[in-house]
C-alpha cells in the first residue's frame, strides 16, 4: 500500500471514529421531542394513546386497537390512534397514527406496508398534494397520495381492488410528506439539540373500485380537512411552521 492510500485510509478512519463519537455523545444525552398529536396516558404503561376525534360533523367514527400482529412487529414503546370513519352516505375512510417514543424504529417508509399486506403501488400516480386547511387557522397541509392496486378474491370470486392511501409526518413543530425530510429532520436535531424529535406517522386509507381513484381520494380530503384540526397540534399558531416545513 503506498503512502497516499495509507493517508486516504487513515483520514478516512479518523472521519469515522469522529462521527461514531458525535452519535455516541448525542444517543447518550438525547431527550424525546414533544409530539405533534393529542395524547393521553395509557394506564400501567408508559405509552400514549393518540386521541382521535370519535365523531366529528358529517361523519361517525369507530375505535379500535391495533392488531397483535401490529403491536409484536414494532417497538413496545410504540404509541397508536386509529378509527374508521363513515359519512352519511356510507363512505368509509381508515385514520391510523403511529407515534414513535425513543425507539425511532416504530415509523419505516410506509410503502412497506401496503407491499406487505399485497398490494401494488402504482408509482405514476404518486405524488405530493397540498391541501388547503382552514382550521385552526388558514395553513397548507402537505400530504403524500398513494394509489394501489389489490388482486385478491371477494365471495369467492378474483377481484381487483383499489386503494387511496394518504400520510404525512408530524412533530411538535413542523410536519413534512416526505420521508427522507423526517429522517434529516431527525438527524439533524439530535446532533445539533440532542432532542430526538418525537414523530407521529399519520395516514388515512380507503378502498374503492378501480376507475374510482379520484372522486375517493376527494372524499378522503374531506375527511382530513374535518378530522385533523381534532387532533393534530401543528401549527400551534399561526405562522409557526418553519420554513422547511411548509
Amino acid at each position: 500500500m503506498n503512502r497516499q492510500k495509507i493517508s486516504m485510509l487513515a483520514v478516512f478512519l479518523a472521519l469515522l471514529a469522529v462521527t461514531s463519537s458525535l452519535l455516541l455523545r448525542a444517543r447518550s444525552n438525547q431527550r424525546l421531542g414533544e409530539p405533534g398529536v393529542r395524547t393521553q396516558p395509557l394506564p400501567g404503561t408508559q405509552n400514549l394513546k393518540v386521541v382521535l376525534p370519535e365523531a366529528v360533523p358529517g361523519y361517525s367514527g369507530v375505535i379500535s386497537d391495533q392488531p397483535e400482529t401490529v403491536l409484536n412487529a414494532l417497538p413496545l414503546d410504540t404509541s397508536f390512534g386509529h378509527c374508521v370513519y363513515t359519512d352519511t352516505n356510507h363512505f368509509q375512510t381508515v385514520a391510523n397514527v403511529v407515534l414513535m417514543g425513543l425507539d425511532r424504529t416504530s415509523i419505516h417508509k410506509p410503502q412497506v406496508c401496503l407491499t406487505a399486506q399485497g398490494w401494488v403501488i402504482a408509482d405514476a400516480s404518486s405524488k405530493v398534494e397540498i391541501l388547503p386547511m382552514t382550521r385552526p387557522f388558514p395553513y397548507q397541509l402537505p400530504v403524500m397520495h398513494l394509489e394501489a392496486s389489490l388482486h385478491t378474491e371477494v365471495h369467492g370470486k378474483p377481484t381487483v381492488l383499489s386503494g387511496v392511501y394518504v400520510y404525512w409526518f408530524v412533530d411538535g413543530n413542523k410536519l413534512t410528506a416526505h420521508h427522507w425530510q423526517r429522517m434529516w429532520w431527525m438527524a439533524r436535531d439530535v446532533l445539533m439539540t440532542g432532542v430526538l424529535d418525537r414523530f407521529a406517522y399519520v395516514s388515512f386509507f380507503a378502498i374503492c373500485e378501480p376507475g374510482q381513484e379520484t372522486a375517493t381520494y376527494e372524499r378522503m380530503k374531506n375527511v382530513i380537512m374535518a378530522t385533523v384540526p381534532e387532533f393534530q397540534l401543528v401549527p400551534r399558531t399561526n405562522g409557526t411552521l418553519t420554513a422547511e416545513a411548509r
